[in-house]
């Protein structure tokens, strides 16, 4: 029988050893090994355990454990709400999102404007790093051809990259401190991302339109969906190739 070599490489990325996963899930060492060496598979509440420890998925651990039924069920029921457009979600919804985070707080857009002049997101953002939340912002490069052909593609041209030196000066304050990175990324983005641990609120691209008329996503994260996890994998791999901000 093949190993999982999925959960190997897992442990050795994590630096986790199979004794320290035994001790956090509960188990035997000798029922990790099996599960690595011969790829046994764990009962569900074992997985979703191993899975919520490692920071990974349990639908890559153990791909086969999951029907597609069940991870479609599971999709299907991270969708916590759908607004038609950006400007229809409340401005409290969006300060509630980011005061949740106790881990991580992410932001992936072009600008994002109305995120950087808002002083009180801008102060939950600064007692959060405190707190010592990791706080990753993610800004369109303005000098960027991606960020030019949005602009055109919006109706606002030169615009777009205008609006996100904008947001640079109004980040100020917040670029000098501790536990807050900014990064600037020269990708085509499909949607902006804002992360607050396992809730995401997704900001849908559409040709043509300005992102504050775009249907907004409320999402959270459930144990086998696979929507929250491909956003999440969207934001790592633009965080990997962005140029971090001086």
């Amino acid at each position: 029988m093949m190993a999982n070599e999925r959960l190997r490489a897992a442990l050795l990325e994590r630096g986790v050893t199979p004794d320290q996963l035994a001790v956090a899930v509960e188990v035997d060492v000798k029922t990790i090994e099996r599960w690595v060496t011969k790829n046994r598979t764990p009962y569900r509440r074992h997985r979703y355990a191993v899975a919520s420890f490692l920071q990974m998925e349990e639908t890559y651990l153990w791909p086969e454990a999951l029907s597609a039924e069940q991870v479609a069920g599971a999709s299907e029921s991270e969708i916590l709400n759908v607004f038609p457009h950006r400007w229809t979600v409340p401005d409290d919804l969006w300060r509630r999102h980011f005061e949740s985070a106790e881990q991580e707080i992410g932001v992936l857009v072009y600008s994002g404007l109305f995120i950087s002049e808002d002083a009180g997101i801008q102060r939950i953002f600064r007692d959060k790093a405190d707190a010592g939340v990791r706080i990753r912002i993610l800004l369109g490069n303005p000098d960027s051809e991606h960020v030019s052909k949005r602009g055109e593609d919006e109706g606002i041209d030169a615009s777009m990259a205008a609006k996100i030196r904008n947001a640079l000066v109004m980040y100020k304050p917040l670029r000098a401190l501790d536990g807050i990175e900014f990064r600037l990324h020269d990708t085509i983005l499909y949607n902006s991302i804002y992360r607050a641990d396992d809730l995401v609120l997704v900001n849908t691209h559409i040709y043509g339109v300005a992102a504050s008329q775009a249907p907004v996503l409320q999402l959270r994260h459930v144990a086998g969906g696979s929507m929250v996890a491909n956003y999440l994998n969207s934001f790592e791999r633009v965080w990997e190739g962005a140029i971090p901000l001086e």
